[in-house]
């Protein structure tokens, strides 16, 4: 039962990133952690400071995903994965606008994929990188539905 409602998670959220690109309150709150990563990792370096928002929005749902593992919480645990396969759509949806920047940006400023992708020389790849980051994070939510299937009919016997 608890694999059928992750696949239903993961199959609500692919819908609705394909349809809207957004899912309203989890990537509202998804954002408001980027935008605390900026300044909490520019604590540590200033030239971190751009790569702060993406590690937070990733690091947020792995810590929680570690955290009820540690508590044998199955269900949490994978229910996390799937949030940070999530995020990876967001960061990929994000990722493929460093060149045309028509996404709103919070307070306006620079583009963080722009400046990123521009310093590694990759910036005319920013489509094709988002593409292959959207296949790793439906790849992802798959693994976790499969794993949870399988330690379900384990537990079975």
């Amino acid at each position: 039962m608890r694999t059928l409602a992750l696949a239903a998670c993961a199959g609500l959220l692919l819908f609705i990133h394909a349809r809207w690109g957004w899912v309203p309150i989890l990537d509202s709150a998804n954002l408001a952690f980027h935008e605390a990563g900026h300044p909490l990792f520019g604590l540590v370096s200033s030239r971190l400071m751009v790569y702060g928002g993406t590690l937070m929005q990733l690091l947020l749902p792995l810590a929680a995903a570690w955290q009820l593992h540690r508590q044998h919480q199955v269900g949490g645990s994978h229910l996390c994965l799937i949030w940070f396969a999530e995020n990876l759509l967001n960061v990929a949806r994000y990722m493929a606008d460093a060149r045309r920047q028509e996404l709103p940006l919070v307070g306006g400023g620079d583009h963080d994929w722009t400046f990123i992708l521009g310093s590694w020389g990759l910036l005319s790849a920013d489509t094709t990188l988002a593409a292959w980051l959207r296949v790793l994070a439906v790849g992802l939510m798959a693994w976790v539905i499969w794993r949870d299937w399988r330690l379900a009919r384990a537990a079975r016997g």
